[in-house]
């Protein structure tokens, strides 16, 4: 996206400048970063053509970080020092965390005085709008890279449902990163115009919208090429972490397994989710976790899965109908 400088009256016009601006999806599992680009919006990807990043962040003793892929390959052996999903708790309390137990690890409580949790790590306690500032400075890189040039700006996607408190953090994670943040923009509106649903007839539109984290739900009127925002709604404990949660949890009570270190836990829910993302594609497919040194092994139906994941599939509807 450019754009063009204007020159004010009573200053002089200074030489046309191009400037960078780019659209950034900060997901609770996969963030990515896209500009306009001859008139289309490209997804920027990385060196090695990716474009997704996971939105993940291992801490490591002294200072050291990894982002994304190789955060995620090291997520198994140290599941305490590895930060994902750190968009459920932006802006958020303790008490506000649903299913705290079940992180690998550990939150620290602000206190009294309420405010945001924080994250122990082996770099010291940080917060969700630190880790947050880490996916996004990366993706600032992305984009500088791509362009050779530095970024002007970037509107970032938020749920719809974020509360003042959560959209102040994401404006923070942003200045934390070094970014120009031109607004914030709710995810189903945003998706309703990668959709094209602005140029298509005029009515009503329902904008379901399952994340790995985050659940949203808007009721969008369109007119004349403008979305007006009817309702909002959604479950800020509700996305694809929770399917995985749901399905490892089933295969484990088939196989009469208990997990209970954090590294455990974590190998359990990645093979869930692999299972969950092949059966998008296919009836059945192979569980496979090392839990405890012991390999596990179970055949998963697309059949169990829908059983195994019924109550989350059904509050996401009971969402829907409250909005």
């Amino acid at each position: 996206m450019a754009l063009l400088q204007i020159s004010e009256p009573g200053h002089s016009p200074a030489p046309h400048q191009r400037r960078i601006a780019v659209g950034i999806d900060l997901g609770t599992t996969h963030s990515l970063v896209a500009a306009m680009r001859n008139g289309v919006a490209e997804c920027l990807p990385d060196a090695d053509g990716r474009v997704l990043l996971p939105s993940v962040v291992r801490y490591l003793q002294g200072g050291g970080r990894q982002i994304g892929y190789a955060a995620v390959a090291a997520q198994p052996g140290d599941a305490s020092n590895t930060i994902a999903s750190a968009k459920r708790l932006m802006g958020r309390g303790l008490a506000d965390i649903a299913q705290a137990d079940k992180l690998p690890y550990d939150l620290v409580d602000a206190g009294q005085g309420g405010g945001m949790v924080s994250i122990a790590t082996a770099d010291g306690t940080k917060s969700p709008v630190e880790v947050s500032a880490e996916i996004l400075a990366s993706l600032r890189q992305r984009a500088e890279d791509t362009f050779d040039e530095d970024l002007y700006g970037a509107v970032i996607t938020v749920p719809a449902y974020f509360d003042d408190a959560q959209r102040q953090a994401t404006k923070d994670a942003a200045q934390l990163a070094g970014i120009n943040l031109l607004r914030l923009i709710n995810e189903p509106t945003a998706a309703a115009i990668a959709y094209g649903l602005d140029n298509a007839s005029e009515g009503v539109y329902a904008v379901y919208d399952l994340g790995g984290g985050t659940f949203d739900i808007s009721i969008l009127r369109l007119t004349q090429g403008v979305f007006e925002v009817l309702a909002t709604g959604g479950d800020s404990a509700l996305g694809g972490d929770d399917y995985d949660v749901a399905l490892a949890d089933w295969v484990l009570a088939q196989c009469g397994v208990r997990v209970h270190t954090p590294a455990d836990k974590t190998a359990a829910q990645l093979a869930a989710r692999a299972c969950k993302e092949a059966l998008s594609a296919t009836e059945s497919v192979a569980y496979n976790a090392l839990l405890a040194g012991v390999e596990l092994h179970f055949d998963v139906k697309r059949s169990d899965f829908e059983a195994a994941t019924a109550a989350l599939t059904a509050r996401s509807l009971a969402a829907v109908r409250r909005a």
